[in-house]
C-alpha cells in the first residue's frame, strides 16, 4: 500500500524529468519537445521510507517513455550518479529525486514484483482520518509465481545506460529497463520473468521489465 499526500511539489516532477531525460542516453525524440504525463503506478517500501514511482510519459507528440523514481528524504551516497535533483515537499520537505535504477529499494521491488507475479501497489490518500484508495493510472502484473525465490540486490549498482534501455547487474540478478515504450519489443536475452502494464491506451499488456539470474 502506497500512502499519498495531497501536497504542493516545487520544482513539479514534471519538470524535473523534463531538464533531465533528453540528457539520458536513452533518451528519443525531440529533447526540445515538452514531456506529458501518461500514466504511472508505485510499489511499496517494506520499511516505509522510500517513495517508489514510475511516471510514463510522452515526449511532445513522439514516443512513450518509462521513467522510475525514487523520493528519498535525504541523499543516498551510493547513488549518487543517478540522483536527479531535489524538491520541496509542502509536508516532507526536501526530498531527493533518484533515477530508480540505481537505487537498490526499487531494484528489489521490481524483481519481487517480476519473480513473484506482484501487482503495484495499491494507493491511498489520508483524509479525515480516513484511507481513501485512488485509481492507478497504469496497473503492472509480474510474470513469475507466489512463493518464487527473489535474489537478493547486493553489492555495488552500476546502471548501463544504452539506445532505449537500462541494464542493471547486481550480484546475480540482472534487470533491463525498457525506456522507449512504443517501439518494437524484443525480450531481454536470457530474461526468465518480466513486468508488463496496461494504461489508458494500451490495453494490451506491454513489457516493461524483464528479469533473470546468472
Amino acid at each position: 500500500m502506497a500512502l499519498l499526500h495531497r501536497a504542493e511539489l516545487r520544482p513539479s516532477k514534471i519538470e524535473l524529468i523534463s531538464a533531465w531525460a533528453p540528457t539520458q542516453p536513452w533518451f528519443v525524440g525531440d529533447a526540445t519537445a515538452p514531456l506529458t504525463n501518461i500514466a504511472s503506478f508505485r510499489f511499496d517500501d517494506p520499511d516505509g521510507e522510500v517513495g517508489i514511482e514510475t511516471i510514463i510519459v510522452r515526449v511532445g507528440t513522439g514516443p512513450l517513455v518509462q521513467v522510475p523514481l525514487t523520493y528519498r528524504g535525504a541523499p543516498l551516497d551510493i547513488a549518487a550518479e543517478s540522483l536527479i535533483g531535489t524538491m520541496d515537499h509542502s509536508v516532507l520537505g526536501r526530498r531527493w529525486v533518484y533515477d530508480a535504477t540505481g537505487d537498490p529499494v526499487y531494484l528489489a521491488a521490481v524483481a519481487a514484483a517480476a519473480f513473484t507475479g506482484g501487482d503495484q501497489a495499491e494507493e491511498y490518500f489520508e483524509v479525515d482520518g480516513e484511507r481513501v484508495l485512488r485509481q492507478s493510472s497504469a496497473r503492472v502484473h509480474g510474470s513469475g509465481y507466489v512463493g518464487a525465490a527473489v535474489p537478493e540486490v547486493v553489492g555495488a549498482i552500476s546502471p548501463r545506460h544504452g539506445i532505449g534501455t537500462t541494464e542493471v547487474e547486481s550480484g546475480s540478478l540482472r534487470i533491463v529497463v525498457a525506456r522507449v515504450l512504443d517501439t518494437a519489443v524484443t525480450p531481454a536475452a536470457g530474461a526468465q520473468h518480466s513486468l508488463a502494464g496496461t494504461w489508458a491506451g494500451q490495453d494490451d499488456p506491454r513489457p516493461l521489465v524483464w528479469v533473470s539470474i546468472d
